[in-house]
């Protein structure tokens, strides 16, 4: 019963604070700012990752992103840090570890534009992770967003590269790049189709071991808890088309993104 009270009192807070700013959009409005990494808006997207035929044994890795974006002057500057919860299979038939990886920490500079919308700004990453979930390895490098907003749809690109500079001299160095490309269709009432693979490339792998490539789709919904706050599910498959070898055949995202108004940030006069 104190659970639940306390699960009551802290949805009709967040409530109150929500309808200020959220009142007056619609879900269909919610939907594609919710889409928009360069939104100014507090989000916290829980993104969980299945990945299926992972390894030598094809066994069932996990990767929980925890991905909150924090925008600073007034939107200008938008903040977004990964933390990766993995549950990793060992080098065997049996047996799993679980533990944080590295995390990643972006802020990106975004002006005041009409039409297309762009951000830049660096990536960096920590050494958080243990030997065998991290890189042990101190990186850094650039991020770009670049989007439009036309109509139902929302498209655009993320991209980075990050190079290590610092860390344990014994392991491998990393030269990796991202490139996520997202295609979303607002249907009405809050419903979306998405497309957002996630493209990887590790420059420092051999020939034929670089890139990761997957297509996939998905589907979405914006909801209002209490009728106010905003919570975006969403969930999508994804075969990968090109990998190394000992990477999965598909993976299956989960996500749940919760969004807050900036407002709550601002002292009180």
């Amino acid at each position: 019963m104190n659970k639940f009270i306390f699960t009551a009192i802290l949805t009709a807070f967040f409530g109150m604070l929500t309808s200020v700013m959220f009142a007056q959009e619609s879900t269909e409005e919610l939907a594609k700012t919710a889409q928009n990494p360069l939104a100014n808006i507090m989000s916290f997207p829980f993104q969980n990752n299945t990945n299926f035929n992972f390894g030598p044994y094809d066994r069932v890795q996990n990767v929980l992103n925890i991905q909150p974006v924090i925008p600073f002057f007034k939107g200008r500057l938008i903040t977004r840090t990964i933390i990766p919860l993995l549950w990793q299979p060992n080098n065997a038939p049996s047996g799993t570890i679980f533990g944080l990886s590295d995390i990643q920490l972006a802020a990106v500079y975004s002006p005041n534009t009409k039409g297309v919308i762009f951000g830049v700004g660096p990536i960096l990453s920590f050494p958080t992770g243990s030997a065998s979930l991290g890189s042990q390895k101190w990186s850094a490098g650039p991020s770009v967003v670049v989007l439009a907003m036309p109509g139902h749809w929302v498209f655009g690109v993320l991209a980075n590269n990050l190079w290590s500079f610092a860390g344990n001299s014994d392991r491998a160095d990393v030269n990796q790049m991202l490139i996520q490309y997202f295609v979303n269709y607002n249907i009405k009432k809050g419903l979306y189709i998405t497309m957002a693979p996630i493209i990887t490339a590790n420059w420092e792998a051999k020939a034929g071991q670089q890139w990761l490539v997957p297509f996939g789709l998905g589907i979405g919904k914006m909801f209002r808890i209490g009728g106010k706050l905003p919570l975006n599910m969403q969930l999508a498959g994804f075969y990968n088309a090109i990998r190394p070898d000992y990477a999965p055949d598909w993976t299956l995202r989960a996500q749940a993104q919760v969004m807050l108004p900036t407002s709550i940030l601002k002292k009180k006069r």
